[in-house]
């Protein structure tokens, strides 16, 4: 566990709302790239948030070495423990801004069952409701959609012509025997999950084989041929390391979750320069950047805040000050 987990794996949020306990600046200095600084910005504290799993991370460290690079003083609260915890966060002022995402919004947060297809709608539907129930500004979101999807191997995709879920569904009934699923147990058997999908592609759960596992298990079992198929989230590292093709949900079943910041309206009128800085980064992230990004720290063992940094480098955002 890296310095800045274990840190605030320690300073939890508390139940009664009192806040977080600890944070950190930076552990290196960024300069001016492409963000160039901002006067508004120079020497204004802000508390960047993000959740506990890799993707969240990663994304929080890059707002924070943009901001850094225009001049902000950044407060590094990342790794906060579960959404609901980091949304408190974001609502009683512990943190300025943070990512999430917009299925997660509407669906856990907002208290909709249903979700909206269009990502461009299911945006725009959560922006404005969450705005007015809760004072939240959602900025403009990024092609980074973590929904989930199901997953082959390269070669079973190229070998059966595999691109979408009608193209599986489709080799399932005509050789039943294929039709071999890993899967979460909860996924298994939720009506947004593997029961929901056989409705809305039209095909029996009951003449398939599930195996159920941890969802970390999961990518390993396709990849070794425990299954056929898999359960995975779109933007998941182990996607990219393992050469495992993402089939295209064709038919809109599954929630979008595009990520984006998400800040107090009163600290989006008292800083609207933050939306600047950070517009053309989320403009640059898309599905394959966040999957090689996951991939550096959970294959590869780096430092999400080295991976945002030096993603941010080689894109031109910032640079890194000789010596």
């Amino acid at each position: 566990m890296n310095r800045r987990a274990a840190v605030l794996v320690a300073a939890a949020v508390l139940a009664s709302g009192c806040g977080l306990e600890s944070s950190f600046a930076l552990p290196f200095q960024v300069g001016p790239g492409s963000i160039r600084p901002v006067p508004e910005l120079a020497g204004v504290e802000i508390a960047v948030g993000s959740k506990d799993f890799t993707e969240n991370q990663v994304l929080g460290y890059v707002a924070e070495v943009a901001l850094a690079a225009a001049g902000a003083e950044v407060r590094d609260m990342t790794n906060i423990q579960g959404s609901n915890s980091s949304r408190q966060a974001l609502l009683s002022g512990d943190i300025d801004l943070s990512w999430d995402y917009t299925g997660t919004g509407w669906i856990s947060y907002l208290g909709n069952t249903e979700p909206i297809p269009d990502e461009r709608a299911q945006f725009e539907a959560v922006r404005d409701a969450d705005l007015a129930r809760n004072g939240l500004r959602w900025l403009e979101h990024s092609a980074v959609d973590n929904t989930y999807a199901f997953a082959v191997t390269g070669s079973y995709a190229r070998e059966h012509g595999l691109r979408t879920t009608s193209d599986m569904v489709a080799l399932i009934r005509q050789d039943p025997a294929r039709g071999v699923f890993c899967l979460e147990t909860e996924f298994a058997g939720r009506d947004d999950g593997f029961p929901g999908v056989a409705a809305a592609y039209g095909f029996d759960p009951r003449a398939t084989q599930v195996k159920t596992f941890g969802i970390g298990t999961i990518y390993t079992a396709i990849s070794t041929g425990l299954c056929d198929f898999g359960e995975v989230f779109t933007t998941d590292g182990r996607i990219r390391a393992l050469d495992l093709v993402v089939l295209e949900d064709d038919r809109n079943f599954f929630p979008r979750y595009n990520a984006a910041v998400v800040l107090r309206q009163e600290f989006h009128e008292a800083h609207p320069e933050v939306a600047r800085v950070l517009a053309p980064v989320t403009a640059a992230l898309d599905n394959d950047t966040i999957r090689a990004l996951n991939a550096e720290v959970d294959v590869d063992g780096r430092d999400p805040a080295a991976v945002a940094r030096d993603w941010m480098v080689r894109e031109g955002f910032v640079t890194v000050p000789s010596g």
